[in-house]
């Protein structure tokens, strides 16, 4: 029939597709399931095996093979699910994320993989393995391994129920906002997409100069919505009721196990940088008089040159096989380095499309891990941006934050690269999260410096340099304000924080946002909004929000030491690589940061680095190339 001869048109188109990222099952949506499948069979031939292993570095090797197996799936599907363009796509990668991210919890041998992380970081010495194997101690006991019968299947439901809430929160975080078009003034209801006699508000409207446009989107957008509270208020009261049953006093308590900060303490850091940052420097630009300079492939340029003299890498572009990206626009670029060779592979999803979110996010879908043959399996990450496309007049240009958003997330990138460890449980930005954003942070001042930005800054047109004054612009408008937006940085923070210390909560969210913000923030809260329903790094940040702070705080130091006084230094850029870059999450963050800086840097060095920030007079690292 018709029919027949249709799906088997189908089924040969499938099969002759190479699959997303190269992997074979992956060229149609049902590949998810049959990858699934192999990826679950394999684990539980890897517990027999692991169970029958005496304890040691083979125990964790084995622990780390099934870890790589199960995250090869999972990671890889945690991107398809927001990303790809295909709606059958994503269902299928989220139903996959789910499955995986629950088998392990439920697995019949688990308590013996427990006992026997146990029995190795017992029987090793401290090295990368031990260290390894105390991490997957951790893991295993922050889910409630170690408990009684009872205790242990409540702990397994609420992860289950967890990670369903943490999806239903994050979507309803995007979703935008209708309203009956006729209570808006008519004047402004172009700014809002029309459906029927409704309009769709999707967003802030930050950037809109009409005064009136960025008021109704806020109140429209921020309009508290029942099921999105409701999912919230269980959410919180879920991840306290799990801590508290695995042996934490709260929710943050054991997120931060592990961390630089160590435990919810860290909360008094902020009180001081509020105290020595109430100030504002009025200074404006025009962020379209920057935009022709700072076309997509100048930076790019930008990029490959700076990683080149600080780190000896080069980026080159591959050709990819047809399906193995989810977007024709989608670039594969080599990372190799001038003597090693091949160091991996970094997918550039950059360009605006249609249900794409609008955030810049970096992407692990392959750790890198010694194979047990010998050789190493490369990584894989995904860069994904909001970038305009180009025209027929002018190639894709950015503006000065899209630019500095970009240098952010190569940060990211290199470390996924750079952090080849033994096991893919530690590789790259698998690491404390608030190490993780050191190195994408430290990307910024990079992005920031005259003697960078000169190298690669050339008008499309013209090619004329980007003059020195507009650089110096650029930067003394980055001190706009920078203590409010200081500020508003601790009270995301502090928020978070209390959102997940002691349970039950005193007041309900929205009271407890109305009375930080202005205690902490200082701006008036606006009545019937609910910002913290918006709030999407909730589900990734839960608790650890503060991260962006402490991050920078090192990043400072680390450019302000080793990097100021010239962004190019091979020596440095080695150091950096070998004490900061190398070790991935293999060993402790705080000891990462004292062999860079050579010091030990007290919670005092945290905030002075912060707070200098604020008062730093760029002018200083303007200099001539």
């Amino acid at each position: 029939t018709e029919v027949e001869k249709g799906n088997r048109d189908v089924f040969a188109l499938c099969c002759a597709l190479q699959g997303l990222f190269g992997v074979p099952e992956l060229n149609c949506p049902e590949g998810f399931q049959e990858a699934q499948d192999k990826a679950l069979q394999e684990s539980e031939q890897l517990v027999q095996k692991a169970c029958s292993t005496p304890p040691g570095p083979e125990t964790v090797m084995i622990f780390d093979q099934l870890s790589d197996g199960l995250c090869r799936v999972a990671d890889l599907a945690d991107f398809v699910k927001i990303a790809h363009p295909d709606f059958a796509f994503r269902e299928a990668a989220e139903e996959a994320c789910r499955n995986i991210g629950t088998v392990v919890e439920k697995g019949k041998s688990v308590k013996k993989l427990c006992l026997l992380s146990n029995e190795a970081v017992l029987t090793g010495i401290y090295c990368i393995f031990r260290r390894v194997a105390e991490l997957f101690m951790f893991d295993f006991e922050i889910s409630g391994i170690h408990l009684d019968e009872e205790k242990r299947k409540k702990a397994v439901n609420l992860n289950v129920r967890i990670l369903d809430l943490c999806n239903e929160f994050l979507t309803g975080t995007h979703l935008p906002n209708k309203i009956d078009k006729h209570v808006l003034p008519e004047h402004i209801r172009y700014n809002f997409t029309a459906e029927g006699n409704y309009l769709q508000v999707a967003g802030l409207h930050a950037d809109c100069p009409d005064d009136l446009v960025r008021e109704a989107a806020y109140k429209i957008f921020l309009y508290p919505n029942a099921e999105q509270l409701s999912r919230l208020e269980e959410l919180l009261a879920s991840r306290n009721s799990l801590a508290q049953l695995v042996g934490y006093d709260t929710f943050s308590h054991r997120a931060l196990q592990g961390t630089m900060a160590r435990n919810p303490g860290i909360r008094h850091v902020w009180k001081d940088i509020l105290r020595n940052s109430m100030h504002c420097v009025k200074y404006n630009i025009d962020p379209g008089l920057y935009c022709p300079f700072f076309s997509l492939g100048a930076c790019m340029e930008g990029l490959n040159s700076l990683f080149s003299q600080l780190l000896g890498i080069s980026l080159y572009a591959e050709q990819t096989q047809r399906g193995e990206v989810w977007s024709e626009d989608v670039r594969k670029l080599a990372v190799v380095h001038e003597t090693e060779g091949l160091l991996g592979y970094i997918y550039c999803d950059f360009f605006q499309r249609p249900d794409k979110p609008h955030q810049d996010c970096h992407f692990t879908v392959r750790g890198g891990r010694l194979r047990e043959n010998g050789e190493y399996q490369l990584p894989v990450v995904v860069l994904m941006l909001s970038l305009p496309h180009s025209t027929r007049g002018a190639p894709t240009l950015l503006s000065p934050g899209m630019m500095e958003n970009l240098f952010h997330e190569m940060g990211h990138a290199m470390h996924s690269m750079l952090g080849r460890t033994r096991y893919q449980h530690v590789t790259g930005t698998r690491c404390p999260t608030d190490f993780a954003e050191v190195p994408s942070i430290l990307m910024e001042y990079f992005a920031n410096d005259y003697r960078v930005v000169n190298q690669f800054a050339r008008h499309y047109k013209t090619g004329q340099p980007l003059p020195k004054n507009m650089v110096s612009r650029l930067c003394e408008s980055k001190k706009v304000c920078a203590a409010a937006d200081m500020q508003l940085q601790v009270f995301y923070a502090v928020l978070d924080q209390i959102y997940h210390g002691k349970h039950p909560l005193r007041k309900s969210t929205t009271e407890i946002l109305k009375e930080t913000q202005e205690k902490v923030y200082g701006l008036p809260y606006v009545p019937n909004t609910a910002w913290q329903l918006r709030f999407s790094h909730l589900v990734g940040y839960g608790a650890k929000y503060y991260s962006y702070l402490m991050s920078r705080a090192v990043a400072s130091m680390v450019w302000k030491q080793c990097f100021a006084q010239d962004p190019f230094d091979r020596a440095m850029g080695e150091r950096y690589r070998r004490e900061m870059l190398a070790h991935g999450g293999g060993k402790e963050p705080m000891l990462m940061v004292q062999g860079m800086l050579q010091k030990s840097p007290s919670v005092e060095d945290f905030v002075d680095a912060l707070v200098s920030d604020l008062d730093q007079d760029f002018e200083t690292f303007i200099t001539d190339s």
